[in-house]
C-alpha cells in the first residue's frame, strides 16, 4: 500500500479571546504549497458555539485555493473555546482528510467535566470528542484525524516541522491570529 503524499495544506488556528468574550472569535487559516505560505484566509467562529465544521468549510470552498489544498490541519479539536470541530462533519463537507494536531495531551477528564457542566449543548460536544478517538503519539504531537492513515499523518507531521513541533501551517496561523488581535505576534504554537 503507498503512503499518499500531501503538498498542498491549511492550517487553522483561532485568535486571542477573554472569557468575557461573547459572540465570534477570529480564525485564521494559512495555505501551505510544501514549506511555502502561498495563501491566508480569515474568518471567524462563535465562541462556545457549535458552527466550526460549517464555518471552516466555507472558508476552504470560498477561497481562491480550494481546488488545489488537500488536507485540512486543526490545532486541537476546538476553536473559540467550546466551539467543537465536529471532524467527520468537516471530512464530509470538503471530501478531503483532517488532521487535527496537539501539542500534549490534554485533560480529558476536565475537558468532558467542562463540557457537561458549563457548557451549552456540552454532551453532543463531548460526543464528537468521542467518537474522532483516542489521540495518537506522532513524533513529538499527539494527533486525531479522519481521511488518512497513521502512516500518512506522521509523514505529514514530519514534512511541515521545521521549527520547533507544531507543523508551519498551524505554527504560523498561530502567529497571524495573535497579531490580528494583539498587534504582535507572541507565544508558542
Amino acid at each position: 500500500m503507498s503512503v499518499k503524499r500531501y503538498s498542498n495544506i491549511i492550517g487553522f488556528d483561532d485568535a486571542p479571546f477573554t472569557p468575557a468574550t461573547v459572540g465570534p472569535v477570529q480564525v485564521v487559516g494559512t495555505v501551505y504549497t510544501g514549506l511555502y505560505l502561498t495563501g491566508v484566509v480569515m474568518g471567524e467562529v462563535t465562541k462556545d458555539g457549535s458552527d466550526a465544521a460549517e464555518k471552516l468549510a466555507h472558508l476552504v470552498t470560498a477561497s481562491r485555493f480550494a481546488e488545489h489544498i488537500q488536507m485540512v490541519m486543526l490545532q486541537g479539536i476546538a476553536l473559540g473555546g467550546f466551539n467543537v470541530v465536529d471532524v467527520a462533519d468537516l471530512h464530509d463537507r470538503l471530501g478531503m482528510p483532517v488532521l487535527v494536531v496537539s501539542r500534549k495531551l490534554p485533560d480529558l477528564a476536565a475537558v468532558r467535566n467542562a463540557l457537561l457542566t458549563r457548557v451549552p449543548e456540552g454532551e453532543q460536544k463531548w460526543a464528537l470528542i468521542e467518537r474522532l478517538g483516542p489521540l495518537e503519539a506522532a513524533g513529538r504531537v499527539y494527533i486525531q484525524r479522519a481521511g488518512l492513515t497513521f502512516v500518512e499523518a506522521e509523514a505529514v507531521i514530519q514534512r511541515f516541522t521545521v521549527h520547533g513541533h507544531i507543523p508551519e501551517p498551524l505554527r504560523v496561523a498561530h502567529l497571524i491570529a495573535g497579531a490580528l488581535v494583539n498587534g504582535q505576534s507572541r507565544g508558542r504554537a
